[in-house]
C-alpha cells in the first residue's frame, strides 16, 4: 500500500506570510516618510528662523563698531586729550591655524621684536580667541604698505585703521588726565559683572588712572553695529546694514594750560607739587606734580625697560603728589587751630603766651624747643600766626587736648578723602587716641598732643588737604569738594560737574575765622611775617602762612644742618594762602621736597602762581604753540631719562664700593 504524499507548500500560509511582511514593510515605509516630513517641517517651518540665521551667519556677520571717546579740554577750550588715526596690524586667534609660526613669519615682513612677539602670544592667553589682537601699533607708511602686498597669505590677519588716545603736552598734565590702555583679564570682568561688556565689544581700550578712568563711563561712548556679508575666508564683500556707534562726552576741565606751564617752569627740577583751587566752587585751576612722566607710553603698552625705570626711580614720578603724596602738614595748620582755640573759648584775642624759646610739660623736664632760639617774648594769636611761635601753638594743644582737635581738624578736611574726582588718593592721617591704640598697641600721651599741635608727630596729608582746609577756613566753615572736571558736552546738552558748598564747621562766633584770616593777611604784609619776603610788591593783597616739615627724627637738643645730612633727608618746605584778602579767589598749597623752609622757598613758588593769575596774561594767554610745547616736553623727558640713568649708575657704583669694601675688610674671628 503506497503511503500518502506529505504536502512541502501551503499556500494559505505563504499568502498570510508575505502579506504580513508587505503590511510592515509599508508602515516601515509611512513611518519613515513621516519622521521625514515632520523634520522637513521642523527644519522648515517650525525652526525655520533659527536655521535661517545660522545660514545667513556663515556669510552675513555682525561686527561692532566702536565709538569715538570723546575729547578733554581746559577751561579756555584747549585740546588737552585728542583721538589721532593709527594703523596696527591685528590677528583673530581662531582663524590663524597656527599662531607662532604666523607670528614669525610677519616678523619678517616688518619689525616685531622678540619682546612684542612674546607679549603678544601672553596676552591671546587671557583674551577672547574670536576677538580680534593687535600685533604691533603705530605701523608706518613703508610698513602698512609692506604688508598689504603680502597680507593675502595670512588667513584671520588684517590691517587695521582706527583711532587712539593722545596726549599732546606729554607730561604737564599727566596726573590729572591719567591714561587709557589695553583693557586687561581683571578689568573684562569687571565689565561682566556691570552688565556693561557688550558696550566694550569694539573697544580694546579703557581709562586706566585720572580723569579718564573716573569719566570713563562719559567719556567711553556707546557701540555701534554693521552688518556684513562674508566669504568663505572671512573677508568683508560688503555691507548690508549698520546702527552707527555714539561718541562720547566731551570734557571740559577746570585746569588752564597757562598756570599748568607756569608751575612747570616754576618747579625746573625739583620735586614737589602744587594746587591752585577756586575757594567758591572747589574747582581745581592748576594741579601739578613734579617730576611726571609722558602718559603717551602706556596708550600702546609700555615697554618693560621704561617702566622699571619709572617704577624705581627714587624721584617718585608715577606718584601723585597732590593726592598721594602724603607730608607732614606743619606750621600751615596753625591758622585752623587757632579757630579752635578761639571758639573753644580756650584763648581768646588778646591772651598772650610768654615765649622763651621752649616749652615744658608739666612735671616734665623735656623741652620743646621754638624755631626762634631765644623765643618770641609775649604771644598773642596775631603773632603766633604771623611769625609762626611754635611755643604758642604747644601750650594751645595741651590745653584743647587731641579729642577736640581731631574733630575739628577731620570736619575741616584732613584724614579724608576729598571727593576729588580722581581715583588715586590718600587719605592721609588725623591721629586719636583710638588709631594710636589700633595701629601702636600704646597709649596717647601729652607729648604726642604738643607734636601734632605743630603739625608734626603722626600728622600727615596732602598738597590738595591743604588747599581744601584752607578753602574751609576761607568759607567759614564750609567744606567745598575739588574738581577737575568742570562740565561735559554732547550733541545734545551740556551739565556741570562742580558740587555744591557742604556747611561741616559751625561757630559761635563768625568772627573768629576772620581773625585767623587776618593773622594770614599779616603774615603776607606785616614786618616780621614769614612770608612777607616772598610777597614784596605785589599787586594783589595775599594772605597766607609758611610752613617747614622735619623729615627725620632729631635727637633732642640737636641743631638741624641742612648740609651736614642727606639731600632727601632734609625739611620740606610748604605754603598755603590766598589772594585777594578781601574777596579770595584762588588758593594756592605748595610742597617742594628737602627744600628747607617754607618762606624762602615755597612761599615764592605761590607767589609766581598767584602773579600769573592776576596779570593781563592769564585772561589774555598768550601761549607756544603746540609745536613749541611738545619740543619742550621732549627736552624735558630726555633730561628725565638721563637723570634716571645717572641714579642707576650711581647706585651701581655705589654696590661696587660695598662689595669692594667687604672684600677688602680684614679676616676678625670677633666680628660681630
Amino acid at each position: 500500500m503506497l503511503k500518502r504524499r506529505v504536502a512541502i507548500n501551503d499556500p494559505v500560509a505563504e499568502s498570510q506570510l508575505f502579506l504580513n511582511r508587505a503590511l510592515f514593510a509599508f508602515a516601515f515605509v509611512v513611518v519613515m516618510f513621516g519622521i521625514i516630513i515632520a523634520n522637513l517641517y521642523n527644519l522648515q517651518v517650525t525652526r525655520y528662523e533659527e536655521y535661517s540665521t545660522r545660514a545667513d551667519g556663515n556669510r552675513i556677520k555682525l561686527v561692532p563698531l566702536a565709538p569715538n571717546r570723546g575729547m578733554v579740554f581746559d577751561r579756555r577750550g584747549v585740546l588737552l586729550a585728542e583721538n589721532s588715526p593709527v594703523h596696527s596690524l591685528e590677528l583673530i586667534p581662531e582663524q590663524v591655524t597656527d599662531l607662532p609660526a604666523t607670528v614669525k613669519a610677519l616678523s619678517e615682513l616688518i619689525s616685531i621684536t622678540p619682546e612684542q612677539q612674546a607679549d603678544f602670544l601672553d596676552e591671546v592667553k587671557s583674551q577672547r580667541r574670536f576677538k580680534s589682537i593687535a600685533l604691533r601699533e603705530q605701523l608706518t607708511e613703508q610698513e602698512v604698505a609692506t604688508l598689504a602686498v603680502h597680507l593675502h597669505k595670512f588667513r584671520g590677519v588684517a590691517l587695521e585703521a582706527r583711532l587712539t588716545r593722545h596726549y599732546p603736552y606729554g607730561d604737564l598734565f599727566t596726573h590729572a588726565l591719567g591714561y587709557i590702555g589695553k583693557i586687561n583679564e581683571k578689568e573684562f570682568k569687571v565689565l561682566d559683572e556691570q552688565n556693561i561688556s557688550a558696550n566694550y565689544a569694539a573697544s580694546r581700550d579703557i581709562g586706566k588712572v585720572g580723569v579718564e578712568k573716573f569719566y570713563e563711563a562719559m567719556l567711553h561712548g556707546k557701540v555701534g553695529y554693521q552688518e556684513v556679508e562674508v566669504n568663505s575666508r572671512g573677508r568683508i564683500i560688503r555691507t548690508l546694514r549698520e546702527q552707527a556707534a555714539i561718541s562720547g562726552d566731551d570734557l571740559y576741565l577746570s585746569l588752564d594750560l597757562g598756570l599748568q606751564l607756569k608751575a612747570q617752569e616754576v618747579f625746573g627740577e625739583r620735586r614737589g607739587a602744587v594746587v591752585v583751587m577756586d575757594p567758591r566752587t572747589g574747582a581745581l585751576l592748576a594741579f601739578y606734580s613734579n617730576p611726571s612722566y609722558n602718559p603717551n607710553l602706556f596708550v600702546h603698552g609700555i615697554r618693560g625697560k621704561d617702566y622699571r625705570m619709572l617704577l624705581n626711580s627714587p624721584d617718585r614720578p608715577l606718584v601723585n603728589r597732590m593726592t598721594q603724596g602724603v607730608y607732614p602738614p606743619a606750621s600751615t595748620i596753625k591758622p585752623l587751630l587757632a579757630v579752635l582755640g578761639l571758639e573753644s573759648g580756650t584763648v581768646t584775642e588778646h591772651t598772650r603766651v610768654p615765649d622763651p624759646g621752649f616749652y615744658r610739660l608739666p612735671n616734665v623736664s623735656r623741652p620743646w624747643r621754638d624755631h626762634f632760639k631765644f623765643g618770641h617774648g609775649y604771644v598773642d594769636v596775631y603773632t603766633g600766626i604771623i611769625k609762626s611761635c611754635d611755643t604758642y601753638f604747644y601750650d594751645l594743644a595741651y590745653k584743647l587736648g587731641v579729642d577736640r582737635m581731631w574733630q575739628f581738624m577731620s570736619n575741616a578736611g584732613y584724614g579724608r578723602k576729598s571727593g576729588i574726582d580722581i581715583s588715586e588718593e590718600s587719605t592721609g592721617l588725623m591721629p586719636s587716641r583710638e588709631w594710636k591704640k589700633r595701629r601702636h598697641k600704646q597709649n596717647w600721651g601729652p607729648g604726642d598732643t604738643i607734636n601734632i599741635g605743630i603739625g608734626q608727630g603722626y600728622w600727615s596729608s596732602t598738597p590738595l588737604q591743604l588747599a581744601i582746609t584752607t578753602a574751609t577756613l576761607i568759607n567759614n566753615g564750609a567744606r567745598v569738594t575739588p574738581r577737575l572736571g568742570e562740565k561735559f558736552r554732547n550733541s545734545e546738552r551740556e551739565g556741570s560737574l562742580l558740587v555744591e558748598k557742604e556747611q561741616v564747621i559751625e561757630v559761635v562766633d563768625p568772627n573768629n575765622w576772620a581773625i585767623s584770616r587776618e593773622a594770614m593777611r599779616r603774615t603776607v604784609q606785616q614786618e616780621g611775617g614769614t612770608a612777607r619776603g616772598a610777597f614784596l610788591g605785589a599787586t594783589y593783597s595775599a594772605a597766607g602762612k609758611t610752613g617747614t616739615a622735619q623729615v627725620i627724627n632729631m635727637a633732642a637738643g640737636q641743631k638741624y644742618n641742612a648740609k651736614a645730612i642727606n639731600e632727601r633727608h632734609r625739611d620740606n618746605a610748604l605754603y598755603i594762602g590766598f589772594a585777594p584778602h578781601e574777596n579770595p579767589e584762588i588758593v594756592v598749597s605748595v610742597i617742594l621736597e628737602n627744600a628747607g623752609g617754607g618762606g624762602s622757598n615755597a612761599a615764592p613758588v605761590a607767589r609766581q602762581m598767584m602773579d600769573y593769575y592776576f596779570s593781563e596774561q592769564y585772561n589774555n594767554p598768550q601761549l607756544p604753540d603746540r609745536a613749541a610745547i611738545a619740543a619742550m616736553q621732549e627736552q624735558r623727558a630726555a633730561a628725565l631719562v638721563a637723570r634716571e640713568q645717572r641714579y642707576i649708575e650711581e647706585a651701581a657704583a655705589a654696590k661696587v664700593a660695598a662689595d669692594q669694601h667687604t672684600l677688602e675688610r680684614p679676616c676678625n674671628p670677633n666680628w660681630d
